[in-house]
């Protein structure tokens, strides 16, 4: 569970959603971090949705399917939804499945009565269909699947540090309480440490952005564009 303040929580949030992905990786690059952003193919199923809150992280495996003999560590499906908290965003290593769904409408309703604003999957969901109609919710995946997970795919730790496919490295970390940005564009994780400071450079960067678009639509040029704003 996240240590911050509902007022902490809060006061990044409206920051990073006034701003889009592209602000926020040019905020990081300048800072030095310009290999968190998650592999492309990692969308949202609506491509208006945005989404920002720390991650709640899943870990989960293939499951060789009718094989019993296997052991299979204790895991309470149910009780990660005990787990998961006001704003955060459920963040899934599926280990590179790409078969089955990993997520769905029932669980997205279930993380979103526990608080959670979205889900950020480097696999698959099902249900889509179902998905598109959940209000204040956002998930993004890999792709979509009919095929059920039980008995092929469950997971195994919660609120681990996890490793998820990345576009300009092979994977990017993702630690409980690191922050997750989505939008159409693509997904970026915020280190914890670095957190307030990028929330706050993103604010400014998007404002500078909004007043270029409007100078633009007075008819300023390029130049004038650039001058004024240093954005263009």
């Amino acid at each position: 569970m996240s240590n911050m303040t509902k007022e902490t929580m809060d006061s990044i949030s409206e920051k990073l959603m006034q701003a889009y992905s592209a602000d926020l990786y040019d905020v990081l690059d300048k800072m030095g971090y310009p290999n968190q952003c998650l592999d492309l193919g990692i969308s949202p199923l609506n491509p208006e949705w945005k989404a920002a809150g720390p991650a709640f992280t899943i870990w989960g495996i293939r499951e060789p399917r009718f094989d019993a003999d296997l052991p299979r560590p204790d895991f309470d499906d149910h009780a990660l939804f005990d787990r998961i908290y006001p704003g955060c965003i459920v963040a899934i290593n599926a280990e590179k499945d790409q078969l089955v769904g990993h997520w769905g409408e029932m669980m997205s309703y279930g993380a979103r009565a526990a608080g959670a604003v979205g889900a950020v999957i480097d696999g698959g969901t099902r249900d889509k269909p179902g998905i598109l109609d959940i209000e204040n919710w956002s998930c993004f995946a890999r792709y979509t699947s009919p095929i059920e997970s039980k008995s092929r795919w469950r997971p195994r730790e919660v609120e681990i540090p996890i490793y998820m496919t990345g576009t300009l490295t092979s994977s990017v970390l993702v630690r409980p309480g690191d922050w997750l940005f989505g939008d159409v564009d693509g997904v970026i994780v915020i280190p914890r440490e670095i957190l307030e400071e990028a929330a706050e450079k993103v604010r400014e960067l998007a404002r500078l952005e909004r007043l270029s678009r409007e100078a633009f639509r007075e008819g300023k040029n390029f130049r004038e564009v650039y001058n004024m704003y240093r954005r263009a």
